[in-house]
């Protein structure tokens, strides 16, 4: 099974060229063998509060149609966040397209301070995918502050660990500590992808990064640019690879 996370640099409401790079990524990471691409918070407009609802995509937007084409001509997952309306409620969510032309939606059940003017919490859209023998949970950024989101993920019986994050230089070393705990805790595999460059004007902290089940850390990326994490399992063990712009 080989995994990626993409850190990126996204451009402010520029949702074609924020596509337009994650189609790129995609392909790299198909090239590479990747059976799964997640992407930071929000990364197809970006980190957005006060402009989400004009930003914001339908559960069947056609914007992801060639994310689609992508996933099953490469056989590959794709996690991509955006804000997505529901019938009249708005998510700060991402959306899990399959290969097999299939889309599901994870929405994030912990806010951060200050997102629930603009967003609603939801536990109804919980996605739980898989890949091979593998059962993978997803994270949106502050679930990851919650210890009863690793905890639940755990009592699914996840085998592996997704977060997409947005978190600043500041906060990076907690994220990395709460995920490495939780990996070792859980004896979840945990793969985080983090912005690499500024997002809603603040700056980002990068180091996306991968632990084995053990809390191992395996490697991690730059604190800045954009590129890809690939980790690779072989029986119990994992190798991994960067590929940085």
């Amino acid at each position: 099974m080989i995994l990626a996370a993409a850190q990126t640099k996204p451009i402010r409401r520029d949702i074609d060229s924020n596509l337009l790079e994650h189609y790129r990524l995609v392909k790299l990471a198909a090239a590479n063998g990747a059976q799964l691409i997640v992407f930071p918070e929000l990364s197809i407009t970006g980190y957005e509060r006060e402009d989400a609802a004009d930003l914001a995509f339908s559960a069947n937007d056609s914007r992801l149609d060639y994310l689609k084409k992508l996933a099953t001509e490469n056989k590959i997952i794709i996690i991509a966040g955006a804000p997505i309306r529901i019938e009249s409620s708005l998510f700060l969510g991402e959306f899990c397209i399959a290969p097999n032309d299939s889309v599901s939606i994870y929405t994030k059940q912990f806010l951060h301070t200050g997102e629930e003017i603009y967003y609603q919490p939801s536990f109804d859209y919980n996605t739980i995918l898989e890949i091979e023998n593998e059962r993978i949970s997803c994270a949106i950024c502050a679930d990851i502050d919650n210890p009863k989101h690793a905890e639940n993920a755990s009592k699914n019986n996840s085998s592996t660990y997704v977060a997409s994050i947005f978190f600043s230089p500041n906060g990076i070393p907690q994220a990395h500590q709460s995920l490495q705990n939780y990996a070792s805790e859980y004896q979840m595999n945990v793969l985080m992808a983090n912005f690499g460059g500024d997002s809603y004007g603040s700056p980002s902290g990068g180091r996306s990064a991968f632990w084995n089940n053990k809390g191992e850390l395996i490697a991690q990326m730059k604190d800045s640019g954009s590129g890809l994490l690939l980790v690779e399992k072989h029986s119990s063990d994992w190798t991994s690879k960067i590929l940085n712009d």
